[in-house]
């Protein structure tokens, strides 16, 4: 498919701001003009935002401003007018009590800032996970043509000889600290190693996803998500998409244009190929929810379900971004899809061109980081989605980071009631707990925590660990680190706050899980299962004011993507009445 271009020069969304000889226009651009802009920056080229994730808090992002001064070239160089916008960056590793309850306060933001300035496109400058889709979201809610710049993944680690996978490795080490395994000491010197350059993490956790998932989009330029942060080719990739974006805006080439269901479709299959994190789900959800694209849960488990996992990365696999990018990176992942008849091959992407044009050349220089089909990491990779009556609306699982052994496990609950209750048990010897048993986490999810945190991949208590066990049954109705791994059950909706069965499960109960027959339930009757839901009562502290209050009486279930009710669907970004 080959986008046709929109009839130019046409008069611009900017120009009603800064176009003409009247007062208003000459107070936009008089302000301007004290940045030392000439008079010509004015002329009716298209004025591109470059919207800057950048900030010492978000470590994943903090580099972002020499990639948007690269931007600024390719703009220059396009003939465009670039403007330097900041906008709020959720990082995970800073904001409490965790980034994605500020996911969708930033894409609100991202979409105001978006709609009420001079802007004809713009560039998403992201990194960090939650800043990648809450710029998605936004720029599909205004849909102005726009394109994702990301960081870029650090180098790798390494400690004593061994790779070091940013996040997955600080779960590894945790839990051998635990066990008696490894030393305090030496704890402390493997995370001199974890962070060693500017980037995301440089495992396949939820921002190298996310990078993946934009350019499987389309909304990335070709071989975008792999480039390693401090790669000189990270900083062609940024003036680049520079100049593409004047074109996108001479074209008139918008989100919804690229972002169609096929496109989705396409995203989905790569996130199983991949091994990518389980997060994508609710992000990919709440993106198309943005553009107005219907996409559920039940589209994940069947698009997913024959995709093999081909990507040999942390935490599925023993690569690192690194050697994914040596290897070929994204591209080759999409020409393989596209070989097996798991692509839609004429979807748009802000190339103008299909993306069956951009990967059809690409080649594979290593065969154990990016597989062939035939040997694949896992057979049946993607995200598996699990429904039954302890997830009536869902719940989800990555199969390529679980243990096969567990796949299909009937196990007693031992219930935590929230991340404190488990925090307060889980050191206990006294606790009844063995490896046989299914840990249950409540009151974790988008209304509960409040804003879902990463703690579904609870660690296991210290006297499982001591035995050699590294992994049991999990399930919350909370997130996960994509750098994580286990059998971990995630997402369960409705969540335990919002009254879903989870908040009514008692030590004891008997849970059944079977992946292959997608399957999670609690083994009891449906008119007990009804009676402990009558007699349920919400147990959460909840907010009186500001965002924590809006966030948990606005926020939707995981199953349709966690956004805020009020914001789902394409609003677009009309020029507002001027008040000078």
């Amino acid at each position: 498919m080959t986008f046709t271009p929109a009839k130019w020069p046409r008069r611009l969304r900017s120009q009603e701001w800064f176009g003409g000889t009247g007062r208003d226009q000459i107070y936009h651009r008089g302000w301007m003009k004290n940045q030392g802009f000439p008079h010509d920056m004015f002329d009716g080229r298209p004025v591109i935002g470059i919207l800057n994730t950048w900030s010492e808090l978000t470590p994943c992002n903090a580099h972002l401003r020499d990639l948007a001064e690269r931007v600024k070239h390719g703009v220059f160089e396009a003939g465009g007018f670039p403007v330097e916008v900041p906008v709020l960056s959720a990082a995970e590793s800073s904001f409490r009590p965790t980034a994605m309850m500020f996911r969708n306060l930033a894409a609100l933001a991202v979409e105001e800032t978006i709609r009420g300035q001079p802007m004809d496109g713009v560039v998403l400058l992201v990194g960090c996970d939650k800043t990648t889709p809450s710029l998605l979201m936004g720029a599909a809610s205004t849909d102005l043509p726009a394109i994702v710049v990301t960081g870029g993944p650090m180098l790798n680690g390494y400690f004593r000889g061994e790779r070091v996978g940013s996040g997955t490795h600080l779960w590894k080490f945790s839990e051998a600290v635990k066990a008696g395994e490894m030393s305090q000491e030496d704890f402390l010197e493997a995370e001199a190693s974890m962070s060693r350059s500017p980037g995301s993490c440089n495992t396949m956790g939820t921002a190298s996803t996310m990078a993946s998932m934009a350019e499987a989009l389309g909304m990335a330029l070709s071989g975008n998500a792999a480039i390693p942060a401090v790669d000189s080719r990270r900083r062609v990739m940024a003036q680049m998409s520079g100049r593409r974006i004047v074109d996108m805006v001479k074209d008139d080439l918008k989100p919804s244009d690229v972002m169609t269901k096929h496109a989705f479709e396409n995203a989905i299959r790569t996130n199983g190929a991949i091994g990518g994190s389980t997060n994508a789900v609710i992000h990919l959800l709440a993106i198309a929810g943005r553009v107005g694209v219907d996409l559920t849960l039940d589209d994940w488990d069947r698009c997913g379900r024959e995709v093999a996992t081909i990507v040999n990365l942390m935490p599925s696999g023993k690569y690192l971004m690194e050697e994914f990018f040596y290897a070929g990176g994204l591209p080759v992942v999409l020409k393989r899809l596209g070989e097996a008849g798991l692509l839609h091959k004429d979807a748009l992407t802000v190339s103008g061109t299909s993306i069956w044009d951009e990967v059809k050349g690409a080649v594979n220089t290593n065969e154990d980081v990016i597989r062939p089909v035939s040997n694949p990491l896992t057979a049946e990779g993607g995200i598996a989605v699990l429904k039954g009556n302890l997830a009536p609306k869902g719940a989800v699982i990555k199969p390529s980071a679980a243990s096969a052994h567990l796949l299909k496990h009937r196990g007693r609950a031992v219930v935590f009631e929230d991340i404190d209750d488990y925090k307060a048990k889980i050191n206990d010897e006294a606790l009844d707990i063995d490896e046989t048993c299914v840990m249950v986490l409540k009151n974790c999810g988008p209304k509960g925590y409040p804003g879902m945190a990463e703690v579904g991949n609870m660690g296991l208590p210290p006297k499982v660990l001591r035995k050699g066990i590294t992994d049991m049954v999990r399930i919350s109705d909370a997130r996960m680190s994509g750098t994580a791994y286990g059998t971990v059950i995630l997402h369960t909706a409705p969540e335990a706050a919002d009254g879903g069965p989870l908040a009514v499960v008692r030590d004891g109960d008997m849970i059944e899980l079977d992946v292959a027959a997608r399957s999670i339930r609690i083994d009891l009757s449906d008119e007990d299962l009804a009676a402990r839901l009558k007699d349920w009562k919400p147990n959460i502290e909840k907010a009186s004011s500001g965002y924590a209050w809006l966030h948990q009486t606005h926020t939707n279930g995981a199953d349709t993507g966690a956004d805020l009710d009020f914001l789902i669907g394409c609003r677009g970004a009309p020029v507002g009445k001027d008040s000078h």
